[in-house]
Protein backbone atom coordinates (compact mmCIF):
# COMPACT_ATOMS: atom_id res chain seq x y z
CA UNK A 1 0.00 0.00 0.00
CA UNK A 2 2.62 2.37 0.96
CA UNK A 3 4.67 2.18 -2.43
CA UNK A 4 1.60 2.88 -4.40
CA UNK A 5 0.54 5.66 -1.84
CA UNK A 6 4.33 7.30 -2.13
CA UNK A 7 4.36 7.02 -5.85
CA UNK A 8 1.15 8.44 -7.17
CA UNK A 9 0.11 10.62 -4.20
CA UNK A 10 3.19 11.54 -1.73
CA UNK A 11 6.42 11.76 -3.96
CA UNK A 12 5.41 10.95 -7.14
CA UNK A 13 3.47 14.45 -8.31
CA UNK A 14 6.30 16.18 -6.60
CA UNK A 15 8.80 14.57 -8.75
CA UNK A 16 7.32 14.74 -11.38
CA UNK A 17 6.97 18.88 -11.51
CA UNK A 18 11.23 18.45 -10.31
CA UNK A 19 12.35 16.29 -13.03
CA UNK A 20 9.36 16.67 -15.61
CA UNK A 21 10.38 12.76 -16.80
CA UNK A 22 9.93 10.75 -19.52
CA UNK A 23 10.33 7.46 -20.95
CA UNK A 24 11.53 5.65 -23.79
CA UNK A 25 11.18 1.71 -24.78
CA UNK A 26 8.68 0.93 -21.89
CA UNK A 27 7.63 -1.87 -24.23
CA UNK A 28 10.50 -3.69 -23.79
CA UNK A 29 9.41 -4.15 -19.92
CA UNK A 30 7.19 -7.15 -19.94
CA UNK A 31 3.34 -7.03 -18.53
CA UNK A 32 4.47 -10.40 -16.43
CA UNK A 33 6.94 -12.50 -15.31
CA UNK A 34 10.25 -12.24 -13.32
CA UNK A 35 13.10 -9.83 -14.89
CA UNK A 36 16.27 -7.81 -13.59
CA UNK A 37 16.77 -3.96 -14.73
CA UNK A 38 20.33 -3.40 -14.99
CA UNK A 39 20.56 0.27 -14.26
CA UNK A 40 23.33 3.16 -14.39
CA UNK A 41 24.07 4.58 -11.47
CA UNK A 42 24.27 8.53 -11.28
CA UNK A 43 22.14 9.58 -8.01
CA UNK A 44 19.99 8.42 -5.05
CA UNK A 45 16.90 9.83 -7.25
CA UNK A 46 17.82 6.95 -9.64
CA UNK A 47 15.81 4.89 -7.21
CA UNK A 48 12.71 6.68 -7.19
CA UNK A 49 12.28 7.85 -11.09
CA UNK A 50 13.12 4.34 -12.07
CA UNK A 51 9.72 2.98 -10.33
CA UNK A 52 7.75 5.82 -11.18
CA UNK A 53 8.16 5.36 -14.42
CA UNK A 54 7.23 1.62 -14.79
CA UNK A 55 4.35 0.47 -14.52
CA UNK A 56 4.91 -2.44 -12.51
CA UNK A 57 6.00 -3.08 -8.85
CA UNK A 58 9.99 -2.82 -8.64
CA UNK A 59 11.72 -4.31 -5.69
CA UNK A 60 16.02 -2.98 -4.86
CA UNK A 61 18.78 -4.62 -2.97
CA UNK A 62 19.05 -1.97 -0.51
CA UNK A 63 22.11 -1.50 2.15
CA UNK A 64 21.41 -2.86 5.13
CA UNK A 65 22.88 0.46 6.80
CA UNK A 66 19.45 1.90 5.85
CA UNK A 67 17.47 -0.41 8.07
CA UNK A 68 19.75 0.03 11.37
CA UNK A 69 20.12 3.59 12.08
CA UNK A 70 18.72 5.18 15.36
CA UNK A 71 17.26 8.30 16.75
CA UNK A 72 14.57 9.51 15.24
CA UNK A 73 15.99 9.99 11.04
CA UNK A 74 17.40 6.18 11.65
CA UNK A 75 13.89 4.82 12.82
CA UNK A 76 12.28 7.08 9.60
CA UNK A 77 14.46 5.63 7.15
CA UNK A 78 14.06 2.07 8.23
CA UNK A 79 10.30 2.54 8.40
CA UNK A 80 10.82 4.14 4.65
CA UNK A 81 12.56 1.57 2.80
CA UNK A 82 10.39 -1.29 4.72
CA UNK A 83 7.45 0.38 3.44
CA UNK A 84 8.44 0.45 -0.30
CA UNK A 85 9.46 -2.74 -0.22
CA UNK A 86 13.22 -2.84 -0.10
CA UNK A 87 15.36 -5.35 0.26
CA UNK A 88 18.67 -5.07 3.19
CA UNK A 89 21.62 -6.99 2.38
CA UNK A 90 24.72 -6.93 4.34
CA UNK A 91 27.51 -6.08 1.31
CA UNK A 92 30.75 -7.00 2.98
CA UNK A 93 32.09 -10.02 2.56
CA UNK A 94 31.71 -13.86 0.78
CA UNK A 95 28.78 -13.95 3.32
CA UNK A 96 26.80 -11.12 2.08
CA UNK A 97 26.81 -11.54 -1.54
CA UNK A 98 25.21 -15.08 -1.11
CA UNK A 99 23.11 -13.68 0.69
CA UNK A 100 22.01 -10.91 -1.55
CA UNK A 101 21.69 -13.77 -4.78
CA UNK A 102 19.29 -15.89 -2.07
CA UNK A 103 17.23 -12.04 -1.56
CA UNK A 104 16.60 -11.26 -5.04
CA UNK A 105 16.53 -15.13 -6.39
CA UNK A 106 13.25 -15.19 -4.27
CA UNK A 107 11.66 -12.08 -5.77
CA UNK A 108 12.27 -13.58 -9.00
CA UNK A 109 10.93 -16.84 -8.39
CA UNK A 110 7.71 -15.09 -7.65
CA UNK A 111 7.81 -13.26 -10.77
CA UNK A 112 8.74 -9.57 -9.65
CA UNK A 113 10.90 -7.30 -10.92
CA UNK A 114 14.41 -6.87 -9.54
CA UNK A 115 16.26 -3.06 -9.61
CA UNK A 116 19.65 -3.72 -9.57
CA UNK A 117 23.03 -1.53 -10.35
CA UNK A 118 25.69 -3.67 -11.95
CA UNK A 119 28.32 -0.63 -11.15
CA UNK A 120 27.65 -1.51 -7.28
CA UNK A 121 27.86 2.08 -6.34
CA UNK A 122 26.80 5.78 -7.71
CA UNK A 123 29.22 6.99 -10.07
CA UNK A 124 31.71 9.61 -8.39
CA UNK A 125 31.52 11.95 -11.88
CA UNK A 126 28.88 11.01 -14.24
CA UNK A 127 30.80 8.28 -16.00
CA UNK A 128 29.59 4.85 -16.58
CA UNK A 129 32.00 2.35 -14.22
CA UNK A 130 32.98 -1.03 -14.37
CA UNK A 131 30.07 -3.42 -13.64
CA UNK A 132 30.43 -6.51 -11.00
CA UNK A 133 29.39 -9.66 -11.53
CA UNK A 134 26.76 -10.19 -8.96
CA UNK A 135 23.80 -9.25 -11.26
CA UNK A 136 25.38 -11.81 -13.55
CA UNK A 137 25.30 -14.70 -11.35
CA UNK A 138 21.64 -13.79 -10.06
CA UNK A 139 20.82 -14.06 -13.95
CA UNK A 140 22.39 -16.93 -14.57
CA UNK A 141 20.93 -18.33 -11.78
CA UNK A 142 17.25 -17.83 -11.65
CA UNK A 143 17.05 -17.77 -15.79
CA UNK A 144 15.67 -14.36 -16.26
CA UNK A 145 16.49 -11.91 -18.63
CA UNK A 146 18.24 -8.77 -17.81
CA UNK A 147 16.99 -5.52 -19.27
CA UNK A 148 19.40 -2.45 -19.29
CA UNK A 149 18.12 0.70 -18.39
CA UNK A 150 19.82 4.06 -18.53
CA UNK A 151 18.80 6.87 -16.39
CA UNK A 152 20.13 10.53 -17.70
CA UNK A 153 20.63 13.68 -15.63
CA UNK A 154 19.53 12.36 -11.87
CA UNK A 155 22.80 13.60 -11.22
CA UNK A 156 22.15 17.40 -12.32
CA UNK A 157 18.73 16.87 -9.98
CA UNK A 158 20.50 15.32 -7.03
CA UNK A 159 23.89 16.29 -7.00
CA UNK A 160 26.34 14.03 -4.65
CA UNK A 161 26.31 15.53 -1.12
CA UNK A 162 23.31 18.03 -1.74
CA UNK A 163 20.02 17.88 0.07
CA UNK A 164 17.77 19.90 -2.27
CA UNK A 165 16.82 18.36 -5.46
CA UNK A 166 17.66 20.79 -8.37
CA UNK A 167 15.02 21.27 -11.63
CA UNK A 168 16.29 18.65 -14.40
CA UNK A 169 15.21 17.26 -16.88
CA UNK A 170 15.07 13.43 -16.46
CA UNK A 171 15.02 10.24 -19.19
CA UNK A 172 14.76 7.26 -18.25
CA UNK A 173 15.91 4.64 -21.56
CA UNK A 174 14.93 1.08 -21.83
CA UNK A 175 16.96 -0.95 -23.70
CA UNK A 176 15.92 -4.13 -25.66
CA UNK A 177 15.83 -7.26 -22.84
CA UNK A 178 19.11 -9.46 -23.16
CA UNK A 179 18.73 -13.11 -22.89
CA UNK A 180 21.70 -15.36 -21.40
CA UNK A 181 20.64 -18.68 -21.91
CA UNK A 182 23.03 -19.88 -23.90
CA UNK A 183 25.06 -20.17 -20.97
CA UNK A 184 22.69 -22.50 -19.13
CA UNK A 185 24.52 -24.34 -16.56
CA UNK A 186 27.54 -22.24 -16.70
CA UNK A 187 26.96 -20.39 -13.15
CA UNK A 188 29.74 -20.09 -11.38
CA UNK A 189 32.53 -19.64 -14.28
CA UNK A 190 34.09 -16.59 -13.64
CA UNK A 191 35.22 -16.20 -17.10
CA UNK A 192 30.95 -16.28 -18.27
CA UNK A 193 30.07 -13.88 -15.45
CA UNK A 194 32.80 -11.32 -16.64
CA UNK A 195 31.49 -12.00 -20.62
CA UNK A 196 28.04 -11.21 -19.48
CA UNK A 197 28.41 -8.18 -16.76
CA UNK A 198 30.40 -6.51 -20.12
CA UNK A 199 27.80 -7.41 -22.31
CA UNK A 200 25.63 -5.53 -20.03
CA UNK A 201 28.09 -2.57 -19.63
CA UNK A 202 28.01 -1.97 -23.21
CA UNK A 203 24.50 -1.90 -23.92
CA UNK A 204 24.43 0.71 -21.07
CA UNK A 205 27.23 2.76 -22.64
CA UNK A 206 25.56 2.59 -25.56
CA UNK A 207 21.69 3.80 -23.88
CA UNK A 208 23.24 6.54 -21.85
CA UNK A 209 26.10 7.77 -23.81
CA UNK A 210 28.53 7.41 -20.85
CA UNK A 211 32.03 7.48 -21.27
CA UNK A 212 33.05 3.42 -20.27
CA UNK A 213 35.65 3.80 -17.66
CA UNK A 214 36.98 0.22 -16.98
CA UNK A 215 37.54 0.82 -13.22
CA UNK A 216 35.53 -0.09 -10.66
CA UNK A 217 33.39 3.27 -9.64
CA UNK A 218 33.98 2.08 -5.32
CA UNK A 219 37.97 2.33 -6.27
CA UNK A 220 37.41 6.07 -7.06
CA UNK A 221 35.09 6.84 -4.04
CA UNK A 222 38.19 8.48 -1.98
CA UNK A 223 39.80 10.08 -5.06
CA UNK A 224 39.47 13.93 -5.91
CA UNK A 225 36.46 13.72 -9.28
CA UNK A 226 37.07 14.34 -12.88
CA UNK A 227 35.13 17.06 -14.52
CA UNK A 228 32.83 15.87 -17.41
CA UNK A 229 33.52 17.51 -20.78
CA UNK A 230 30.14 16.77 -22.16
CA UNK A 231 27.17 19.09 -21.93
CA UNK A 232 25.41 16.72 -20.38
CA UNK A 233 27.67 15.73 -17.94
CA UNK A 234 27.38 11.88 -19.19
CA UNK A 235 30.23 11.93 -21.63
CA UNK A 236 30.29 10.97 -25.04
CA UNK A 237 30.30 7.37 -25.19
CA UNK A 238 33.35 7.16 -27.28
CA UNK A 239 35.34 6.14 -24.24
CA UNK A 240 36.59 2.83 -23.75
CA UNK A 241 34.10 -0.33 -24.56
CA UNK A 242 33.72 -2.80 -22.07
CA UNK A 243 36.90 -5.55 -21.91
CA UNK A 244 36.38 -9.17 -20.71
CA UNK A 245 38.77 -9.87 -17.85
Amino acid sequence: MWYYLFKYVFLGPILRVLGRPRVEGLENIPDNGPAILASNHLAVMDSFFLPLMVRRRIYFLAKSEYFTGTGLKGGFQKWFFTAVGQIPIDRSGAEAAAGALTAARRQLEKGELMGMYPEGTRSPDGRLYKGKTGLARIALDAGVPVIPVAMINTHKLNPPGSILPRPAKIVVKVGKPLDFSRYDGLQGNRFIERAITDEIMYSLMELSGQQYVDVYAASLKNKPAQPDSSPDGGGDGRGSTPAAA
